[in-house]
């Protein structure tokens, strides 16, 4: 009887902390780090998964490497094998805080914001800060879309000199995820 009442007050507990949680696993990640008169260096990834509280604002965001395409199959074969070194850095990470994230004051209407937190990728942590995003609350979904802008040569990613000219050192990366209530 014990052991009944513990599983069940352990359930209604989990429920009620997961209640502050909104989660997606098929949020968005864009990047272009193409430059002019070459061809497009560019990538999309449709299987992120992320998750806010809006309690505090925390935000956690994770992409696998792998599910990145490209428009050519062996540019994405060349990503993972060779610059993102995908089977020993599987996963890409995000996690922050929404700065003046009031859940309350949500609207149909994009509300502009900033998330400072830190992005691991290539087995590097870079702190990023005031990342400017768009937040909104449309049937029951917390919307967030935004775009950065980081450098190749931050996480230690090496551009071999052949292709230096083909490939920008600035990448920049599109996000949107919509969040539904967990």
């Amino acid at each position: 009887m014990k052991k009944i009442t513990f599983l069940a007050v352990l359930f209604i507990s989990l429920s009620a902390i997961g209640q502050d949680k909104y989660l997606t696993k098929t949020g968005t990640l864009d990047f272009e780090a193409s430059v002019p008169s070459f061809e497009e260096v560019a990538a999309k990834n449709k299987s992120v998964t992320a998750i806010l509280n809006t309690k505090n604002g925390d935000f956690a965001a994770l992409a696998l490497v792998k599910a990145f395409r490209f428009k050519n199959a062996l540019m994405e074969e060349h990503f993972n094998e060779n610059y993102a070194e995908s089977d020993k850095h599987p996963k890409a990470t995000f996690k922050g805080k929404i700065e003046g994230f009031n859940f309350d004051a949500l609207s149909e209407k994009d509300s502009s914001l900033s998330v400072n937190g830190s992005l691991t990728f290539h087995g590097v942590t870079k702190k990023l800060d005031d990342i400017k995003l768009n937040i909104k609350l449309v049937d029951g979904q917390i919307v967030l879309s935004g775009s950065f802008k980081v450098m190749v040569s931050d996480f230690d990613i090496e551009i071999p000199k052949i292709v230096a000219n083909k490939l920008s050192d600035e990448v920049s990366v599109a996000f949107n995820f919509e969040l539904e209530k967990k």
